[in-house]
């Protein structure tokens, strides 16, 4: 654990024992990364209201506290070409660049654990194959963090303007 990815103020998660979080470490509520786990949460719930750039930038900002290498650098790395991918399709009818974006993400996300920091990373990859082929299918698409769907709320919005 890096002291610069603690953060004492994130909460354990509501359900499960996901990949990077242990009941038994006292530091970030038990989350290896804390910092993680935040923008995980906020980059999710951005996902999930449809506000791909500000989820993108949750994930972006985290991704540069990890070494190239590392399955937190590739998970995060994953998850920013999946917002990028969404935001190509749903905002510009981009379906070409999406695809090239979320083959990236597959990439990156393949080796990552199906649970990693409540993310339900094998169902992002399952859909990810899924609108290679059919690009509508990530249409209403959301992002399952913790078994539930969570949603943006203005703290969200809030956190990603605080990273420009």
């Amino acid at each position: 654990m890096n002291k610069h990815t603690q953060d004492p103020s994130v909460g354990p998660p509501v359900l499960g024992n996901p990949s990077g979080w242990r009941r038994d470490r006292g530091v970030s509520n038990g989350w290896e990364h804390g910092t993680l786990r935040r923008a995980v949460m906020h980059g999710v719930r951005l996902y999930n209201a449809g506000a791909f750039h500000e989820s993108h930038d949750c994930f972006e900002s985290e991704w540069y506290n990890y070494g190239s290498g590392s399955t937190e650098s590739a998970f995060l790395h994953g998850m920013v070409q999946v917002a990028a991918g969404a935001y190509k399709h749903t905002d510009f009818n981009d379906d070409a660049g999406m695809r090239s974006l979320f083959e990236t993400s597959l990439e990156y996300l393949a080796g990552v654990p199906d649970d990693f920091y409540g993310v339900d990373v094998a169902g992002v990859r399952d859909r990810m194959r899924i609108a290679l082929e059919t690009p509508r299918a990530i249409e209403g698409f959301r992002l399952t963090l913790d078994g539930g769907r969570p949603t943006a709320s203005p703290t969200d919005y809030e956190y990603a303007d605080r990273l420009d």
